[in-house]
């Protein structure tokens, strides 16, 4: 059980974090907590009271400076009269039936009322989003292709690739396992690193920083892609848990997805902000996306049309995006050398000048101020 009393978290401010302070002489209790710090992967600091003196690990001392402070229920009554009222303060217990609880956060100025072991996942969540330091989540990007060879996983990978070579973190995720892998597409399907089938059993929460730091390095970009093996499916549990963690590291996540809707996808979607969808521009194709739009338009809200030349006759950008019924994101360019490109281990989008990344830039420009991001 956990229960809200005032609101707002203290502010996160980005980067690697303190862990909790933990206040109880309850020594059942504390081992609780020291084993969910450690599933969250933070190290707390213990104190029987409120630690009222500073110190050379806090300067400011523990109470005050902490991201998150964890009071057992049989510390509460010493900590009412000692601590200073403060934001993101946790009242623990066990007793399910003991209204005085309530009456006891209020005295300590406690945010929430946790009982374990029912609220223990909340907790593990709230101590990993300490310790990670989480800010603003990823501008996540999904782009489909609205027919198959449309050219929606080279429009990602150079999405990516810009991305990267602005500055911002930026991880492209491969979540079509029949593609062929966006490793390979990117030279670098010998790179070490986790690949998709690594993180199938994943529940829960997974670390944002220890995904980051798994998975191979490509062109100044993470790459969470798929092995050569037999495994063609992630269950959705995995799918959700791996994009949330990518999104809280900040930056941008560019997901490449397959043209079918499956429950792994849904939730892949379900994280997006933003989706692209990749037309040609003639008719067999834009009859093919107007299914597509359909089906990932019942999990997403904004998703946009960018469509590919060269044009049948009688179409053209606005009149695609018209009879989609979408807005338009615009005209992805053909890049002359592009397969040359590709073939010398060289990305999409490597080169800053061509048309391509132009593309991208302005997309990047265009959605980081739309969603309030940094430029």
């Amino acid at each position: 059980m956990t229960g809200t009393i005032t609101h707002d978290p203290p502010p996160a401010t980005g980067g690697r974090q303190s862990g909790p302070l933990i206040v109880t002489e309850d020594t059942e209790l504390l081992d609780d907590l020291l084993r969910l710090c450690a599933a969250a992967g933070a190290t707390p600091e213990v104190h029987h009271s409120v630690p009222s003196a500073a110190s050379a690990s806090r300067p400011r001392g523990g109470w005050e400076a902490a991201p998150l402070v964890l009071v057992g229920d049989d510390a509460a009554r010493r900590a009412g009269g000692a601590a200073v009222r403060r934001r993101g303060v946790v009242l623990v217990g066990r007793d399910q039936d003991d209204s005085g609880v309530w009456q006891r956060a209020v005295e300590i100025g406690a945010d929430h009322v946790l009982m374990l072991p029912d609220g223990e996942q909340w907790l593990v969540d709230r101590i990993a989003d300490v310790a990670e330091g989480v800010g603003r989540p990823a501008l996540t990007v999904g782009v489909i292709g609205g027919r198959g060879g449309a050219g929606a996983s080279t429009l990602a990978c150079a999405l990516a690739v810009s991305s990267a070579r602005e500055g911002l973190r930026s991880l492209l995720v491969d979540a079509d396992p029949l593609g062929g892998g966006l490793d390979v597409l990117l030279g670098g399907e010998t790179a070490e690193g986790l690949r998709w089938p690594a993180f199938a059993a994943s529940r829960g929460r997974v670390g944002g920083g220890a995904l980051e730091e798994s998975l191979p390095e490509l062109h100044s970009l993470r790459v969470l892609s798929w092995d050569r093996g037999d495994c063609v499916t992630v269950p959705p549990q995995a799918v959700r848990a791996v994009l949330a963690a990518a999104r809280r590291r900040g930056g941008t996540v560019v997901v490449d997805l397959p043209r079918r809707i499956d429950d792994g996808v849904a939730e892949a979607l379900a994280q997006l902000d933003v989706g692209l969808l990749v037309v040609p521009a003639e008719l067999r194709a834009v009859a093919a996306a107007g299914r597509v739009a359909a089906a990932v338009g019942m999990v997403l809200r904004d998703l946009r049309v960018a469509v590919r030349g060269p044009y049948a006759s009688g179409l053209d950008d606005r009149e695609v995006a018209r009879l989609l019924g979408l807005p338009l994101a615009g005209e992805v360019p053909v890049e002359s050398g592009l397969l040359r490109a590709t073939e010398a281990r060289r990305p999409p989008g490597a080169s800053a000048r061509g048309p391509l990344a132009r593309f991208c830039r302005e997309f990047w420009e265009r959605a980081l101020v739309e969603t309030g991001g940094d430029a």
